[in-house]
């Protein structure tokens, strides 16, 4: 069953990429759909349907803002301004989409650091249990706005400190060693 077409105010456009690759005028006449093998596809009028990988313009300081629908070879083919502006169904798809892209879990307290040293073995509490996470360098360890941090493991997993002032005492003070 296919979602039903989007509304003309629904915050989405085709992009400007598309608009200049041919002559479709700008209108939302694509909905989204899973294929048999569960892939996210653009359906549009008179078009087979193509896959497609929802990519946040602004992942972490607006993220149900500007995401861009981006096709298998990496054109964007469509925009779409505000999630909140979609009709349910389309917004739960791009949700579960987007929670498979992006996992990042969020550290909620440092429990242990191996060495004050890089490269260093972390014990940590995140929102989906407790892990260890290798710190390869102090660059690994990214600072976003309102006192957020990035950190991405050794194994490329980007673990998120939403905010470093509501940690404990404890967690601070090891992270002051990094910072």
């Amino acid at each position: 069953m296919r979602p039903d077409t989007l509304p003309a105010d629904a915050g989405a456009r085709l992009s400007p990429a598309r608009q200049a690759a041919g002559p479709a005028p700008v209108r939302p006449d694509w909905s989204l759909a899973r294929d048999a093998f569960g892939r996210l596809m653009l359906v549009r009028a008179g078009q087979p349907d193509t896959p497609v990988t929802p990519v946040r313009g602004f992942p972490f300081t607006a993220p149900d803002e500007g995401i861009a629908l981006v096709g298998a070879q990496g054109p964007e083919l469509a925009w779409i301004e505000r999630l909140d502006a979609l009709p349910a169904e389309t917004r739960r798809l791009l949700d579960e989409e987007l929670a498979q892209r992006e996992f990042r879990p969020e550290i909620l307290r440092i429990r242990h650091a191996s060495t004050w040293a890089t490269p260093s073995h972390w014990d940590v509490d995140t929102d989906r249990g407790p892990t260890r996470l290798t710190l390869k360098a102090e660059e690994d360890i990214r600072r976003l706005p309102a006192s957020s941090l990035l950190i991405v493991d050794a194994h490329g997993v980007q673990f998120l400190v939403r905010d470093t002032a509501a940690l404990d005492k404890a967690s601070r003070r090891i992270l002051d060693h990094f910072l």
